[in-house]
């Protein structure tokens, strides 16, 4: 048994694929530790997982600002140092950091004592952190296609992204009935992450009359920022009722993702990753204003595999059409099951937990 020390918060992008493998590693018969923020999102997701391993880091993200430099600045130096008590105490067979300001201080303390680094990038471009720590990596996974310049050909491994075990696709009628969800015709489901929810999120509000017209309900995650919650009905000639209900957060996916006919979002790879698990058809909406444009990437790589639609957020005004001639073409929305299907026929955590045990192996007889 060996023990792996995961640097995986700050975003729900960057814990939840921690989570997936330090469940697979678990069960592997491996011991694990999670490095979490102190951030909200953080705190919320790992309430569900009383039996993991979280330790909390100080740290926050980068800002140019002459006071938000000096906080990130002086954050980032109590989290290496943080980092360099934990490894040097815990000892383990192998760091796994998974990009973002947290990864940063684990991956230079853990290099400089020399521990084997690993690190897993999600999106088709890669982060800042996952560039700048790439050097010092034994192993980086990438997604399929993906490369980063001047790195030795038996660093990259291409995977896809981690998913966490009880993401998986559940009898419609079951989870909506988990959720507590009265629809009669079709239910959409919109989000738009931490920082792109504010478009979709007036969308949902500009265009539910015209939606519920067809007899489109709408479930919307409104985002821990705004916070707005509640239901809304709109009346039918024919006696039937539309609904639209607002939920800041949820940690429900898999019963949100299943009951859902159609799903309006973001492009973050967490989220394709969950359509493709629970085969849920999407039309996507890249956030345009994602770092290095990581957004666009993932939408439009995952529409050439035909699992979803892409709509430009400049093109927002087009996307009530597209969703009603979507929603009810049935042939459409079986052909993007299908691909969905076609796309999850490997497990990247199996792969992942295979290639670790053989780093940890060589460092235990280095």
């Amino acid at each position: 048994m060996s023990l792996f020390l995961i640097s995986c918060g700050g975003t729900g992008g960057h814990l939840a694929p921690g989570i997936a493998l330090a469940e697979g590693l678990g069960e592997a018969g491996h011991e694990v530790c999670l490095i979490i923020s102190n951030k909200d999102v953080d705190s919320r997701l790992v309430n569900s997982y009383p039996n993991l391993d979280f330790k909390r880091s100080p740290g926050c993200g980068m800002s140019w600002k002459p006071l938000g430099f000096l906080r990130f600045q002086w954050q980032q130096t109590q989290a290496f140092l943080f980092a360099l008590r934990l490894i040097r105490t815990r000892k383990p067979a192998a760091i796994v950091g998974f990009g973002g300001f947290l990864s940063v201080g684990v991956a230079l303390a853990g290099f400089l004592l020399g521990y084997p680094i690993v690190l897993h990038e999600a999106n088709r471009r890669a982060g800042r952190a996952i560039r700048m720590l790439s050097g010092l990596a034994q192993r980086i996974y990438l997604p399929e296609g993906t490369q980063l310049k001047s790195l030795p050909p038996q660093t990259v491994r291409h995977t896809g992204y981690p998913v966490r075990r009880e993401i998986r696709r559940l009898p419609q009628d079951v989870a909506r009935q988990k959720l507590g969800i009265n629809v009669t015709g079709k239910l959409l489901l919109v989000f738009g992450g931490s920082q792109g929810a504010v478009a979709l999120n007036k969308w949902v509000t500009d265009n539910f009359e015209r939606l519920a017209r067809e007899n489109i309900s709408i479930y919307c995650l409104t985002g821990l920022r705004n916070g707005s919650q509640g239901m809304v009905e709109h009346q039918l000639e024919d006696g039937q009722v539309a609904r639209a209900y607002f939920e800041p957060f949820c940690d429900r996916m898999t019963e949100v993702l299943s009951a859902a006919d159609l799903v309006v979002s973001r492009a973050g790879a967490g989220s394709i990753a969950e359509f493709i698990r629970c085969r849920v058809p999407s039309i996507i909406v890249p956030f345009p204003y994602a770092a290095d444009d990581h957004q666009r990437a993932n939408a439009h790589f995952f529409e050439q595999q035909g699992g979803t639609i892409v709509v430009e957020q400049d093109n927002i005004d087009t996307l009530a059409d597209e969703v009603v001639d979507t929603i009810f073409n049935d042939w459409l929305l079986t052909k993007m099951r299908d691909n969905l299907a076609r796309l999850d026929r490997i497990n990247p955590v199996d792969m992942m937990i295979r290639d670790l045990e053989s780093i940890a192996a060589q460092h235990a007889s280095a």
